[in-house]
């Protein structure tokens, strides 16, 4: 790879360097020197440079999903959200049988092998469901939900090593701790979601290793002045991460705004949860077998008009959080970016422009609109 230049308002760990260069070479950043330093190969002016996103809970987009388990649709998923600025991502399952979730994880594994170099990367899988509670299906497929089970954790990290990433449960369920013990043993993000915890539970979870929330609001006992439920513990148990999908419809802007506030110590993450028919305007799709209905850019089950994923990009989030929430561009760019990497364990490699970590950007116009999306160095396609 040829070494390259980029000058703009860059976004680092330490503050915003005005007029900055970042320099790549071999596909990593090798420097970000201040103003005055030589010409840049590419000059954004007042533009900013932020790091590449990083998107945990996404199912598909361009009309494919990640259940289709076959190179060609992660592929294009892939390409997709990498036009949108994703430079990560994990591939989410839903609830389905454990066939159907075998076959997910073995295209997985077999597409990071294959190191394909367009696109958003492929970190590894997010396993939503199927040990969740059929009180908070949501989207999910019913027909499907079963009761935590250790040995089917245990064939998945046996015959994938290293490959699941996170996996989102009902910590109330039968099971439910043990699982969460063993995930976090393993390395594993032990999310919940899907569920129909108290408080209490949710807590206890938490003593137990649980570390992440997924859409936040969303499919979770709700918060009550005298019941805090799950989302009251979300947002009072700073040892929890918090996804939101900040697209104005699964949670309103005033909400998201209180939540920018609640999770502010790096625990609060933008997702997607984009479907199949991110980016394909309105119409007819599935999600997990279920049929949805998409209008308006809003995307819910035909039958019963639960809120079925989203349509949204991680840009279309960033901005709004920036917009709807009041954060600055470099606040926004840590819950589009770090706070993801820091769950992962992944902090020195991405979601952040440092000398050494992989060179993948998002340069935007003063006006935060796409000018260009960078992975390893090279533009995404």
């Amino acid at each position: 790879m040829s070494a390259m230049s980029i000058r703009g308002r860059v976004v680092t760990p330490d503050g915003v360097v005005e007029g900055g260069v970042v320099r790549i070479e071999g596909g990593r950043i090798a420097a970000v020197e201040r103003a005055g330093a030589a010409p840049a190969d590419v000059d954004l002016g007042a533009g900013w440079i932020v790091p590449g996103f990083v998107d945990v809970h996404v199912h598909g987009g361009g009309g494919h999903d990640f259940m289709d388990a076959t190179a060609e649709a992660f592929e294009a998923i892939a390409a997709f959200h990498g036009r949108h600025g994703t430079t990560s991502l994990l591939a989410t399952t839903v609830t389905a049988s454990k066939d159907a979730i075998d076959g997910v994880l073995r295209t997985a594994a077999q597409y990071i092998a294959d190191a394909p170099p367009r696109g958003a990367r492929l970190l590894g899988v997010h396993l939503e469901g199927p040990f969740i509670s059929p009180q908070w299906p949501g989207a999910q497929n019913p027909s499907h939900i079963v009761p935590p089970n250790a040995d089917w954790l245990r064939d998945w990290t046996s015959v994938f090593p290293g490959l699941v990433k996170q996996l989102t449960l009902a910590p109330e369920t039968d099971g439910a701790i043990e699982l969460i013990r063993e995930l976090r043993r393993l390395g594993i993000i032990a999310a919940a979601g899907h569920t129909d915890a108290t408080y209490d539970q949710i807590v206890r979870a938490a003593d137990n290793g649980l570390n992440q929330a997924v859409h936040t609001f969303n499919a979770m006992t709700p918060l009550r002045h005298r019941e805090p439920g799950t989302a009251g513990a979300v947002l009072a148990d700073e040892r929890i991460a918090a996804e939101v999908i900040a697209d104005g419809v699964h949670v309103h802007p005033a909400v998201v705004k209180l939540l920018t506030r609640a999770k502010s110590d790096n625990n609060l993450l933008l997702i997607t949860d984009a479907m199949s028919a991110a980016g394909l305007g309105d119409g007819r799709f599935s999600l997990g077998g279920l049929d949805v209905t998409v209008e308006g850019g809003v995307a819910r089950l035909t039958e019963g008009g639960n809120l079925a994923g989203s349509t949204l990009t991680m840009i279309d989030a960033f901005r709004f959080v920036i917009r709807h929430a009041n954060l600055t561009v470099p606040e926004a760019s840590r819950l589009a970016s770090a706070n993801a990497a820091r769950q992962l364990r992944l902090e020195g490699e991405i979601g952040a422009i440092r000398p050494g970590a992989a060179a993948d950007l998002v340069l935007l116009t003063p006006e935060l609109d796409l000018a260009a999306v960078y992975r390893d160095g090279a533009p995404i396609a």
